[in-house]
């Protein structure tokens, strides 16, 4: 995909502690009225949303304030169960950045955004993943999914390349929402995994509380 052919204009699905990385892929459940709405007409066009954070967690309906960084993701997989659930495979394409938000008449939102500062993300890297170095970088991710009750099949990712098994693992991570956008908007491989290395310390030394990367 060349980052021209990418929609200038996008809806944008705002939920708390999730973010979706380029080249990987996350089951959805879509069930509020407005965001079937926004899956029927995504559907119909070219299958494209933005998945973004909001900077606090929800508790009303009023429309929260947005992290500037999401991705785009591409429906790869759509279901509709008995009840009228969507049940939706979104594969990571792009990062994006908010310019402003449209108004429109969907009752979910819409928003201007640019790709420039993220069009390596579109770029296959071929890095060749050693996974005994993997290992030593993440022994702490391997404790920190323990204690949080997560399972990782750590030899299954032997089969991946080295960026989508590093996406794969942040996004999974049991890191606080601030901490995941952290993740998000790292400007390549390398600084994600030095920053994940900087999180795991916070966890090791605060005895896995969830304290924030400033």
């Amino acid at each position: 995909m060349n980052i021209n052919d990418l929609p200038k204009k996008i809806s944008v699905f705002p939920i708390s502690n999730f973010i979706i990385f380029p080249k990987t892929t996350v089951p959805l459940n879509i069930f509020e009225p407005r965001y079937i709405d926004m899956i029927n007409n995504s559907m119909k066009t070219n299958k494209l949303i933005g998945m973004i954070q909001p900077m606090e967690y929800q508790t009303t309906n009023k429309s929260p304030s947005l992290y500037k960084i999401g991705c785009l993701g591409k429906i790869i997989s759509f279901r509709e169960t008995d009840d009228g659930r969507y049940l939706i495979e979104l594969k990571g394409l792009i990062r994006f950045k908010i310019i402003n938000e449209v108004e429109t008449d969907n009752k979910y939102r819409e928003f201007d955004v640019n790709y420039k500062d993220f069009e390596h993300d579109l770029k296959n890297n071929n890095q060749e993943l050693k996974f005994t170095d993997l290992e030593l970088i993440f022994k702490d991710l391997k404790s920190l999914f323990e204690k949080k009750g997560f399972v990782i099949n750590w030899k299954a990712l032997e089969k991946q390349n080295l960026d989508e098994t590093i996406n794969a693992l942040a996004m999974a991570s049991p890191f606080s929402l601030e901490e995941k956008q952290v993740l998000l908007e790292a400007e390549n491989l390398d600084i994600r995994k030095s920053k994940i290395a900087e999180i795991l310390k916070t966890y090791t030394h605060d005895l896995y509380n969830n304290n924030t990367l400033q």
